[in-house]
């Protein structure tokens, strides 16, 4: 396997981690606000913020999708971030107007939003949208194969190219990214919950 053309970036594209490993957690508005107010709290009980939205079913949700560090969330563990993150917002009242919030595990086809959730996931097929194209391509479908230097790999079929390559996509450039939902990754998904439960009692997620 070898990289493409498609991997190169000049210094100037270089994407500093630390200052953009948000941007795919919680896009700048309405979200970003959310995602500075509650991650204190979030924190503080033993959880991570994955990714916030708002308003894209209805208008008026408010999505929160959540996991402890080690990537297990239980409907126990929703409903018990649900109560703090609802007691802030009701004091500091970010959102005019009245809305619904929605609080879940990521799922297993979950989104990727995070340089970290990247790396745990490497081995799985994963779908990838850029904000703006690289050589007239902006959605890539593959095995992913971590992070490094700034960039997501991904092992993909490539035209012109008799086997897959692997390919570096800038993470500051990612709009989307999500685990394809497959039978290893069920059963990797089950496994790392601790085989707890079955796919029945998962906690629940937005379906996407």
């Amino acid at each position: 396997m070898t990289s493409t053309g498609l991997d190169r970036k000049s210094e100037d594209d270089a994407t500093d981690l630390s200052i953009l490993d948000t941007h795919l957690v919680a896009p700048h508005g309405v979200a970003r606000r959310v995602f500075e107010l509650l991650q204190p709290s979030a924190e503080g009980i033993g959880f991570e913020l994955v990714r916030i939205r708002f308003g894209l079913q209805d208008g008026q949700t408010l999505q929160i999708m959540a996991e402890r560090a080690d990537g297990t969330m239980s409907v126990e563990n929703c409903e018990e971030l649900s109560r703090t993150l609802s007691a802030v917002l009701d004091v500091e009242d970010p959102i005019p107007g009245e809305y619904n919030l929605e609080v879940s595990s990521p799922g297993i086809d979950r989104p990727l939003t995070r340089p970290k959730d990247f790396d745990r996931w490497q081995g799985f097929d994963v779908k990838i949208e850029l904000g703006e194209a690289l050589e007239g391509r902006k959605r890539f479908r593959g095995l992913l194969q971590g992070v490094e230097s700034g960039e997501v790999l991904v092992q993909c079929d490539i035209e012109g190219y008799s086997e897959p390559q692997v390919l570096g996509l800038p993470f500051g450039k990612l709009s989307e990214a999500k685990l394809v939902m497959s039978d290893d990754l069920i059963r990797e998904s089950l496994k790392r919950q601790g085989g707890a439960n079955d796919a029945s009692e998962d906690a629940p997620s937005d379906g996407e």
